[in-house]
């Protein structure tokens, strides 16, 4: 027979943890926290975006221009977080039995992705920069790039606490991490020009900025592949799994044991469990509680699903448990 355990799925409307001795990078926050805190950031996106093609157009700065490029391709990032996130809080129906959930981690390839773009785009302007340096207002161009640089710092504040729970708001972090290496390579140049007059300072700078970029774009899209091929969590080891659950009582052997992850914070198991065949027999209902419990207390697994196996039980396949 088939038995569920009861069902403790991650909550995503969970209170975030109180006390002000909590660093912002400990803060558990509820979705609608994490959508509040996209928001914000999207809309400094936006007014970032904004100035820095006027700062462009006023400067003659094309680092300013491709600043301003660059976020907009963290605006389209904070969208699609935005709009997985919201997705992911419908509830459940009977053709999508974990809603859909799995949209958060579509969407953070996605962002893995257009990491990829941008860091591709910084390489091309480089080139074009260092092979046709254009005049700039120097002093002029490092007041619109410390604009950016302030409201990337502030929209990575804002998104560093949703980062360390929700790999979605990990990718438009890491965008916005993206972003502030831009506006850093902006300032640099900037400074580099005003005081010396070389412009090729500014495509230096920006592939420095495209070889940091590289890197976090992979880990993302690493991550996120590892949950959609259904890989046994990294957190997770099935042999210490087996364990605990070798020693509750009746236990005779855990065998088809498979681990995985729908979206960031819930994880899935499912295992046969052999048990065995005693007088009087064994209480499958106190045991599937203990059994739960292990999963749940050692091992944070909240939505599990385990089937009881009787001793000497034969499977389809003509293989024997006993």
């Amino acid at each position: 027979m088939v038995i569920r355990a009861r069902s403790l799925l991650y909550m995503r409307d969970t209170a975030p943890v109180s006390g002000n001795h909590h660093q912002d990078d400990q803060v558990k926050l509820s979705s609608s926290q994490l959508r509040h805190r996209l928001v914000l950031s999207l809309i400094i996106a936006l007014v970032v975006t904004a100035v820095s093609i006027i700062g462009a157009i006023t400067s003659g700065a094309l680092a300013l221009l491709a600043d301003a490029g660059h976020m907009l391709t963290d605006v389209t990032g904070l969208l699609i977080s935005l709009f997985a996130i919201t997705l992911a809080a419908r509830p459940t129906t009977i053709h999508r039995t974990f809603g859909l959930m799995r949209l958060e981690i579509l969407a953070a390839a996605a962002n893995a992705m257009l990491l990829f773009v941008v860091a591709a785009f910084i390489g091309f302007e480089a080139w074009q920069r260092w092979s046709t340096p254009t005049a700039i207002d120097g002093p002029l161009m490092l007041g619109f790039a410390a604009v950016g640089l302030i409201a990337n710092l502030v929209g990575m504040k804002l998104l560093r606490a949703g980062a360390q729970q929700s790999l979605n708001v990990k990718g438009a972090y890491l965008e916005m991490f993206g972003d502030l290496l831009g506006s850093v390579a902006v300032v640099i140049a900037a400074i580099g020009i005003w005081i010396t007059g070389w412009e090729r300072l500014d495509p230096l700078v920006s592939v420095v900025v495209v070889l940091m970029i590289l890197p976090r774009a992979w880990l993302l899209l690493r991550e996120a592949l590892s949950i959609l091929l259904e890989t046994t969590p990294k957190s997770l080891n099935l042999d210490e799994v087996r364990e605990h659950l070798l020693a509750q009582p009746d236990v005779m052997d855990v065998h088809d044991m498979h681990a995985w992850t729908i979206t960031s914070g819930v994880e899935v198991l499912s295992a046969h469990v052999v048990v065995r065949d005693t007088q009087p027999r064994c209480d499958t209902g106190a045991l599937l509680t203990e059994l739960q419990g292990c999963l749940l207390g050692h091992f944070n697994i909240a939505h599990s699903t385990l089937q009881i196996e009787p001793e000497g039980f034969i499977h389809d396949s003509g293989t024997v448990h006993t």
